[in-house]
């Protein structure tokens, strides 16, 4: 089965440095098959005949650490999760929405709509966002650099790990499944 793990967290500002041939090549050795990577932020496709998306997370997660020493958190969804991108964004709703102020935070569990209070959305105008299961679609009016709802402050306020993704790059992780 194909399995799209994101990376939370590496290659950033410096810090948790991972080249895609070397990680390609830890999970190649560890038992995954057709090893793919996009970009230096933590993509990668595998193919496992193991299909429990947290089974496969956990590998990950323990293999880098095995052997590159860092503590990375992991999110693996499916394809079907991937397309469903596309179809619940209710961003796209609005008239002339622009996709660059678009981002997914891919969530470590499934939240309800009533998550939407703990995260005090609110406070955060002009931004906005949304939950829908295991993601939370978010319009960045101020931009992803200047927004206080941030990941860390999403994984704070839900317990939960989150890692995001531009609408760009969702797009293409999808033509790429």
């Amino acid at each position: 089965m194909k399995h799209l793990a994101l990376l939370r967290g590496i290659n950033v500002s410096g810090h948790n440095m991972i080249k895609m041939d070397t990680l390609k090549t830890i999970l190649e050795n560890s038992g995954f098959q057709n090893v793919e990577t996009y970009v230096q932020s933590g993509n990668v496709f595998v193919e496992s005949e193991d299909e429990n998306p947290q089974s496969v997370g956990f590998t990950i997660k323990q293999e880098i650490a095995k052997h590159l020493g860092f503590d990375v958190p992991v999110i693996v969804i499916s394809k079907a999760d991937l397309e469903k991108c596309l179809t619940n964004n209710p961003f796209f709703k609005e008239k002339g929405v622009d996709i660059k102020k678009l981002y997914v935070a891919f969530i470590s569990k499934e939240l309800n709509n009533t998550f939407l209070n703990e995260l005090k959305i609110s406070q955060f105008k002009p931004d906005e966002a949304f939950i829908d299961g295991n993601r939370i679609y978010m319009k960045l009016e101020t931009g992803a650099g200047n927004t206080k709802l941030t990941q860390k402050y999403i994984e704070k306020k839900l317990n939960v790990t989150a890692t995001s993704r531009n609408w760009n790059t969702v797009n293409k992780l999808i033509e790429l499944f």
